[in-house]
């Protein structure tokens, strides 16, 4: 034979996206809001970026180092987990915050379990939880924005955050909606702009590497329920939305390839769960902010709704 046959497993299809090429269009759609939290809360924000990125690629090294384990870090895998990490954060966190946080979310949430593809839950909302049970004022201190201070004064001033005031009844408080929109507001790093985190799921969206089930079946549950558990109150319902972690969650944590279910029915009750448990946490709940606990709780829940959740292969009847 003048060509020869080469016969090989499944599958055959070939996909475009790579995990770096993945990973590397997350870097991209996250950096808008790392400028926009530079331009309010300073160039700490940077740092602690870097920090955490530095961190968690570091421990990803040595791990592979010391287990003798492929050394995986040009996945960008770690890179992604540190900045989602740095953006959970206040910019006022203290740097040995960042780095016990980078060594929770890449050892004990990811690397202990095999490594990428292989952990059960998110590993930079690990940490954050982490983070929060551990360093609590370290984790609740929010800075006052100072729009265009490079160098803040080192005095921190704090604010109770909108999230906090809706919970308090002080709704008379809360900054503008535009406020709320662009990031004029007290919080985490990556809670800085909703616009500039909606400019980067955008652009995921139209590289395909996400799809609209998860974020908009998550945001649309929690936009539903709290309208129906806060009075019928329109404005603050479609004003939640852009508070907190939520759409840092919904587009960039909730659609984790590897914590999320495989099919699309999977991924719809996986967001309305989720959806769910962030309502119930912020309205009635001791703590203001629902995202990192709800994505978490329904991370363990995954195996179990592919279990029962299933594509039918070829030819499969419904009653095999």
């Amino acid at each position: 034979m003048e060509k020869m046959l080469i016969v090989s497993s499944s599958p055959h299809a070939k996909a475009k996206h790579t995990t770096r090429s993945i990973m590397l269009d997350v870097i991209i759609a996250l950096i808008p809001v790392l400028l926009v939290s530079i331009y309010f809360y300073g160039l700490r924000a940077l740092l602690l970026t870097i920090v955490s990125v530095i961190s968690c690629v570091g421990f990803e090294w040595l791990w592979g180092k010391c287990f003798k384990r492929p050394i995986t870090i040009k996945d960008l895998s770690a890179v992604v987990t540190g900045i989602l990490l740095a953006y959970n954060v206040p910019a006022s966190a203290p740097i040995y915050v960042v780095v016990i946080g980078a060594f929770v979310a890449i050892i004990f949430a990811k690397q202990v379990f095999g490594g990428i593809g292989q952990n059960f839950i998110n590993p930079a909302l690990a940490a954050r939880a982490f983070l929060l049970a551990g360093y609590s004022t370290a984790m609740r201190t929010f800075n006052v924005p100072t729009p265009g201070q490079l160098f803040p004064s080192v005095d921190v001033v704090t604010s109770a955050t909108p999230l906090e005031l809706m919970q308090n009844g002080m709704t008379q408080e809360l900054p503008s909606l535009m406020d709320s929109l662009v990031g004029n507001i007290g919080g985490c790093i990556g809670e800085a702009s909703a616009i500039a985190l909606l400019v980067g799921a955008i652009y995921l969206l139209v590289k395909k590497v996400i799809t609209w089930h998860i974020p908009v079946c998550y945001i649309g549950t929690v936009f539903v329920l709290t309208f129906l558990f806060n009075g019928f109150n329109l404005y603050e319902s479609f004003y939640s939305l852009f508070l907190g972690g939520l759409i840092l969650g919904a587009f960039f944590m909730a659609t984790d390839y590897t914590t999320t279910p495989m099919t699309i029915k999977g991924q719809i009750i996986f967001a309305v769960g989720a959806g769910l448990l962030t309502t119930l946490i912020r309205l009635f709940g001791g703590y203001p902010e629902g995202v990192s606990y709800s994505i978490l709780i329904m991370n363990l829940v995954v195996p179990l709704i592919d279990k029962y959740i299933k594509i039918h292969r070829f030819g499969e009847g419904e009653k095999a």
